[in-house]
């Protein structure tokens, strides 16, 4: 049995007729950039992870960077990330002329630690980038008050859990702006680029609407040095369409991760994810660790099963970083996890045979059938 790691055809397959009703409607209607299809879609996505504006754009990276802009981080300044997250992170941050200072995770739940966020506070911080990886949320409530009580902002990197919730409410509010990638592989996928911005602060909304848009309120008038960054109107048709559909894809992901805990526990030197009691994930990504990861990866491959690695060569050791002086060893925790993660398939349209062909794998390889 072939099982892919994610099956985007079948996921669009099943809302095919939507999707081409609401392509048609832009194009029908004759504006494709800052229309109806936009508005309509930042006003629903306010309202879904419960805040009072959202604002569209081009790209994952965009909403971060747009976002420690608004924020007021400036050339010179610092930004706490995540040592083990995808290097757009440290990139957005990069791209405002700051440093990124990465800090070691919370080990198990992958979240950024706040005692090691509190140690890498000097006083060039301008902002902390949570990031909700794997589709588990990270623990706010410290991260917020540790915030507040140093005078700096609180960005959440939310580009990997669409819908989860923390402590009952969604993601999407708790932060100074909460920034999302639209990427076609994420929980709630566009059919290219594309992101958002969400905040509770009209203040923050505002700025970020200008700079998107050449900081111009409207034309020919350029208040801030601002970029082109605009959801376009196809996208947020289509995103439109997905939306009404999240919830119901998010439960099914909960039911294969919840079949995927039952089938692997006890299993011999496989890790199994875990997340905080007052979380309620969206498993974006189900990602398990072995020792032996490349040799499981393959083992599976041979039966069909596809896996990705979910990051093998963390952000600080990348070359384009190199000028950060971070050495091989800076970073255990996040370090051990680039040789160990492992990414098993998820997603809505999984089969239940895909599932559990999954689990016989990885059974068959801890019993050394290998």
């Amino acid at each position: 049995m072939k099982v892919p790691v994610l099956d985007l055809a079948a996921t669009h397959a099943a809302i095919r007729d939507e999707l081409a009703g609401a392509l048609l409607r832009v194009l029908d209607a004759g504006q494709y950039v800052l229309g109806p299809e936009l508005e309509a879609f930042e006003r629903e996505l306010a309202d879904y992870v419960e805040a009072d504006h959202a604002i569209g754009v081009g790209s994952g990276l965009d909403a971060l960077v747009l976002a420690l802009r608004a924020v007021g981080v400036v050339p010179g300044d610092e930004v706490i990330v995540p040592a083990n997250t995808f290097i757009a992170t440290f990139l957005a941050v990069s791209q405002v002329g700051a440093r990124p200072v990465p800090v070691e995770p919370a080990p198990g739940t992958w979240g950024l630690d706040v005692e090691a966020a509190c140690q890498a506070i000097t006083p060039r911080t301008r902002a902390i980038v949570a990031v909700h990886l794997f589709g588990q949320p990270c623990d706010l409530e410290p991260l917020l008050a540790l915030a507040r009580e140093r005078g700096i902002a609180l960005v959440e990197d939310a580009a990997q859990a669409h819908g989860a919730r923390h402590r009952g409410r969604r993601i999407g509010g708790h932060g100074d702006a909460v920034c999302f990638s639209f990427y076609p592989a994420k929980n709630l996928g566009a059919l290219g680029d594309a992101g958002a911005v969400t905040t509770r602060s009209s203040a923050i909304a505002e700025r970020v609407r200008l700079l998107r848009n050449y900081g111009s309120p409207r034309k020919y008038q350029h208040e801030l040095k601002g970029q082109n960054s605009r959801l376009d109107e196809i996208q947020a048709a289509a995103l439109r369409v997905k939306l009404r559909h999240l919830d119901g894809w998010n439960a099914r992901r909960r039911a294969i991760a919840g079949r995927y805990l039952d089938g692997l526990a006890g299993l011999s030197a496989f890790t199994l994810p875990r997340w905080l009691p007052f979380t309620e994930p969206v498993w974006h990504l189900f990602v398990i660790d072995h020792p032996e990861r490349d040799r499981l990866q393959g083992f599976l491959a041979e039966r069909g099963v596809g896996t990705l690695v979910h990051y093998p060569v963390p952000a600080h050791q990348c070359l384009a970083y190199a000028e950060l002086g971070l050495a091989a060893g800076s970073f255990p925790v996040t370090e051990e996890a680039s040789r160990t993660h492992l990414s098993l398939p998820i997603g809505p349209h999984l089969s239940d045979a895909a599932v559990e062909h999954v689990i016989a794998s990885c059974r068959a390889f801890a019993r050394g059938d290998a």
